[in-house]
């Protein structure tokens, strides 16, 4: 843990002030078992969730900007994205940010669940990210795959070196599913699973979610300034 958090915090003091501290990817479930009004819960819940003062506080807490990436996803040819790359500089930014998100419309029903095609997709996109010094995917959903390859096919092929998967479980699901979340989808640094306790919750929860993983490298990087004993 010290080591890592060494690692973090050189690499955010030797970055200059204007480079990009993480790209982050947002991914939302849009599988059969979410219905059109659990849908629009996630679209409003993490419009919402954007700009509430703590996460606004979590994106400006560096003066190094984070990128940020959402897309939908569900079977293995449907991944849509909903807001592409957009360097958040200020609060206009998550501002427009949310709106995008808030105004965006389901583009497919009724189709599986293919996790490992969604993963890949969003490693692809973190390829096309602006030079960030961190890499974060955030998979949210209510199931397991049940369509094509998993996760560990995912993760044994494409390049995720370095990057943190991170998982948004939503109950009603049940243990189950955020076991597999636990075992199967979350990897790399400091990797964590968030409960949101049903579609109504996903507000909450999406807050909880990325005030956490924002401040990760603030965190790790003051820790190591804090005198021990």
């Amino acid at each position: 843990m010290v080591k890592a958090g060494l690692i973090t915090a050189l690499a955010l003091l030797a970055a200059p002030a204007e480079a990009c501290r993480l790209a982050l990817v947002l991914a939302l479930d849009v599988s059969s078992s979410v219905d059109a009004a659990e849908d629009q819960l996630q679209r409003a819940g993490l419009a919402a969730a954007l700009i509430a003062p703590e996460v606004q506080a979590a994106f400006f807490a560096s003066p190094a900007p984070v990128a940020l990436h959402v897309f939908e996803w569900s079977g293995r040819d449907h991944q849509t994205d909903l807001l592409r790359w957009r360097l958040i500089t200020g609060p206009s930014d998550l501002t427009d940010a949310a709106e995008t998100i808030a105004s965006s419309r389901r583009t497919a029903e009724g189709l599986p669940t293919a996790m490992g095609h969604a993963l890949g997709y969003a490693a692809i996109k973190l390829s096309q990210a602006p030079d960030c010094l961190f890499h974060t995917i955030d998979m949210a959903g209510d199931g397991a795959s049940n369509e094509s390859f998993g996760p560990a096919s995912v993760y044994a092929t494409f390049p995720f070196d370095g990057v943190t998967v991170n998982g948004l479980v939503i109950s009603g699901a049940a243990d189950e599913v955020l076991a597999y979340y636990t075992d199967e989808v979350i990897r790399g640094p400091g990797a964590f699973v968030e409960i949101a306790n049903g579609f109504e919750d996903f507000e909450a929860a999406m807050r909880r979610k990325l005030v956490r993983e924002l401040s990760a490298q603030i965190m790790g990087a003051a820790e190591i300034g804090t005198p021990q004993g």
